[in-house]
């Protein structure tokens, strides 16, 4: 059960601008926390060497921030079905400002400080959970993949992360990035806060948070979403952390080097994300799916061979990045689609984590095999067993799904 906030005749005088401008603000906003919540993984290199870390204790300093953002999104995506975008933007940006800050200031020189820091700078990871409602109920269901894949374009946050963090570090000192991200994230949440609202019509639940999120684990459409979220997104996510520890390693690359490659591999991603919600709207999220997971699937079994990285290593990448973007925008195109109106926050949530979830536990695996065997194929072996796996669930369970919708 829901109440409207505004009759439906308000829904129908919505214009396009208007509509343009609520996904702009909240795409500008799930890239500006996304920046803060990927600040770490660029200086994991720099961490490891300033504070003689294994490279277990690395991967677990940049997955921290993952596995919070991830969780915290649950309620995060609940509180945002009742309380809406205006309200969850600007508090989520706001919360976030602390642990940068901290990080900036005092918490770099130890790993316990990093650790402590990086644990509550993952509440900028929950801003996913804000958009994804905030921005379904703007739009009508035609166009819902596109429009929500335009705001998963957001993610493109840790692009701006791997490109200015390590030069900024470089010119100006290491609290510099975490200073300038503060900044943008106040100027942020006071711009969303005056000019942020939510649509027309939007849909309140009336039930507990308990309530609901019980209710919401019993749709199909939580379990399916989440699985193959934590596949497309999940894959994403520990690439965009991991890469630039990866290709250092595996590579011989700089550190600055590493960070440009992962620039270049986050921002394809990000591209491909609109995209796959447009297709996902043309075509049914299904087959963007089923094909995009099985692009994963020939790259990760190519790249457990670890060829050369010009030109085979940088196709094999960079087919997955474009994959795992359009994966991604698939989801919520699927979500869109499945799910009641007034459970796609609570909805958003549970998946969201699971994604972000998906994305912890790969560097922890990464980290773990090179110190035990000293070699990535494992880890590549397992990400293609897991995405073959995801296309055959997509192209049979989650199928009939969609047929008896």
């Amino acid at each position: 059960m829901g109440t409207r906030t505004s009759p439906t005749s308000a829904e129908q005088g919505v214009t396009t601008g208007r509509r343009t401008l609520m996904l702009a603000l909240a795409t500008l906003g799930f890239a500006v926390n996304f920046w803060a919540w990927a600040l770490l993984s660029p200086l994991g290199p720099l961490f490891k060497d300033s504070l003689g870390l294994s490279a277990f204790q690395q991967a677990l300093l940049v997955a921290v921030p993952v596995v919070v953002g991830s969780v915290g999104r649950i309620p995060v995506g609940a509180l945002t079905d009742r309380f809406g975008g205006r309200v969850m933007f600007p508090l989520v940006s706001v919360v976030t400002i602390v642990p940068v800050l901290f990080i900036g200031w005092w918490g770099h020189s130890s790993l316990a400080a990093l650790l402590v820091g990086g644990f509550f700078l993952g509440v900028g990871g929950t801003a996913f959970a804000v958009g994804v409602p905030f921005v379904n109920a703007w739009f009508p269901p035609r166009r819902r993949g596109l429009a929500i894949g335009v705001f998963g374009a957001g993610m493109g946050g840790t692009a701006i992360s791997a490109l200015t963090t390590v030069p900024l570090v470089d010119a100006a000192g290491t609290s510099t990035p975490f200073v300038v991200t503060a900044v943008v994230l106040a100027v942020y949440a006071v711009v969303a806060f005056l000019v942020l609202r939510d649509a027309p019509g939007r849909v309140v639940p009336a039930e507990s948070l308990g309530r609901r999120l019980a209710d919401t684990l019993r749709l199909p459409v939580t379990w399916h979403a989440s699985a193959l979220y934590a596949v497309a997104f999940g894959g994403y996510v520990a690439f965009s952390v991991y890469l630039p520890a990866y290709l250092k390693t595996a590579y011989g690359l700089t550190q600055s080097d590493a960070a440009n490659r992962m620039a270049g591999f986050v921002l394809l991603a990000v591209v491909m994300r609109p995209l796959g919600g447009w297709l996902s709207d043309r075509f049914g999220p299904v087959r963007v799916l089923a094909l995009a997971l099985g692009v994963v699937t020939a790259g990760a079994i190519l790249q457990a061979f670890t060829p050369p990285l010009m030109p085979l290593g940088t196709i094999a990448f960079l087919s997955m990045a474009a994959a795992l973007g359009a994966g991604s925008g698939a989801v919520f195109a699927l979500v869109a689609l499945l799910a009641p109106a007034n459970r796609v926050g609570s909805v958003t949530g549970v998946v969201g984590a699971a994604g972000g979830l998906g994305g912890f536990v790969p560097p922890l695996v990464m980290g773990a095999l090179y110190g035990a065997v000293s070699s990535y194929a494992l880890g590549l072996a397992a990400l293609a067993a897991v995405a073959c796996a995801a296309t055959l669930f997509t192209a049979t369970v989650v199928r009939r799904s969609v047929r008896r919708r």
